[in-house]
């Protein structure tokens, strides 16, 4: 292993540049500004590097479908196109909102993905983390979500293609993570595990109990699909009962991780109601299962969170001290509020676990507990692998 503890490929410009969208970049624009001023880019062993080109075509088309790849630069090249019928099969609908550089973009972020994975894999980092990652919707021959080239899975590929022969991906975005599911469906060296809100209340309506991998690799898929309204006292049950058992139980030699917040109780896009105070703790408990299970060897992806100026900075700047071992400094960096401020947010969080969370009601409290309880009790039996 090299001396690198912590791998941060990140640059200001990556991601898709959607104009009026959800995945806006300064999400991790300032995620990563903020563990500038904090210091944690400082801590010894962390290296940031600056994310290299889009990856070529041909080693897209090793993980993709080479007619995909060729028609996402069609429609790249001329976005009037997706807006015809043919372009529906290869996933392009309201989500994506086509542009001259959307592949370029996407394939960009692919690459860090796959060096990230790289990094990893082959011993040259303990752990890395892509801020601007965690496409986990598209499939190997069609778009999904915000995003083209499923950048998880690229990570998850480039692991395997380092000899890493069992791999857990832990998917935390309020949506489920289909298409990393899918696209490992029938590959038992691969457990996917997703917590989300149900695909009965949000997009994309799947990832339920029953979904539990392909015939050649029954056991490898686990889902919880989680009651509109869940909060922290639900996360901490599923990664207590079935995220950090499954993991666990399958005995991965590195692990993947999605790192959405959009479950945050303020995030437009999502039923849930979670608070600052559970992000460390489930940071935490990842890096936690990353040591016991595979000595350390994480490659993490943020994902989810569309309320740039709230949650998801402080969220993945948290997260990259944990797995940098860095501690956090007591006060919120001045400098970090001046730039989120200079950045268009309106009064910026002056503190890490500053929050203003939903007010209290037993009556719905109760309910979603029972509810959590009946979900947590359904994946356990469906799934082969936590059934024993």
């Amino acid at each position: 292993m090299g001396s690198t503890s912590l791998l941060v490929i990140h640059g200001d410009d990556l991601g898709m540049a959607y104009a009026n969208h959800p995945a806006d970049r300064r999400r991790h624009q300032l995620a990563v500004a903020l563990a500038r001023f904090a210091g944690i880019l400082d801590a010894p062993g962390v290296e940031l590097v600056r994310p290299p080109g889009p990856m070529d075509d041909e080693q897209l088309g090793t993980m993709f479908a080479p007619a995909f790849v060729r028609a996402m630069r069609t429609y790249s090249r001329t976005p009037q196109l997706a807006a015809s019928p043919e372009a529906r099969q290869w996933g392009l609908t309201g989500d994506i909102h086509p542009y001259p550089l959307m592949h370029h973009d996407s394939a960009r972020t692919a690459q860090v993905g796959w060096d990230a994975g790289r990094a990893v894999g082959a011993g040259r980092a303990l752990r890395a983390i892509s801020p601007a990652g965690g496409t986990h919707h598209g499939l190997a021959n069609k778009a999904g979500g915000f995003g083209l080239y499923n950048d998880t899975a690229v990570a998850i590929h480039a692991l395997k293609a380092c000899g890493v022969e069992r791999v857990a991906y832990v998917d935390l975005d309020t949506h489920h993570g289909d298409g990393t599911q899918g696209m490992f469906w029938n590959d038992p060296q691969v457990l996917t595990v997703s917590v989300h809100e149900s695909g009965k209340f949000l997009f994309p309506g799947t990832g339920f109990p029953f979904e539990v991998g392909g015939p050649n690799a029954i056991g490898s898929a686990v889902n919880v699909a989680m009651p509109p309204d869940s909060g922290d006292d639900a996360y901490r049950r599923v990664m207590a009962e079935v995220v950090i058992p499954a993991v666990r139980a399958f005995r991965p030699d590195a692990i993947v991780t999605q790192n959405g917040v959009d479950h945050h109780h303020a995030d437009p896009l999502s039923h849930l109601l979670t608070t600052m105070p559970l992000y460390p703790e489930l940071w935490r408990q990842l890096r936690e299962v990353a040591d016991e299970c595979c000595e350390g060897r994480w490659v993490a992806l943020a994902g989810g969170g569309y309320d740039p100026c709230n949650a998801p900075p402080r969220a993945w700047a948290m997260l990259m001290a944990e797995m940098a071992g860095a501690p956090l400094p007591a006060e919120m960096p001045g400098d970090w509020v001046a730039t989120a401020t200079a950045a268009g947010c309106d009064g910026p969080a002056s503190a890490w676990l500053q929050d203003d969370p939903p007010a209290a009601d037993p009556e719905r409290d109760a309910r979603v507990a029972r509810a959590v309880g009946e979900a947590i009790s359904t994946t356990l039996l469906a799934s082969p692998l936590l059934r024993g």
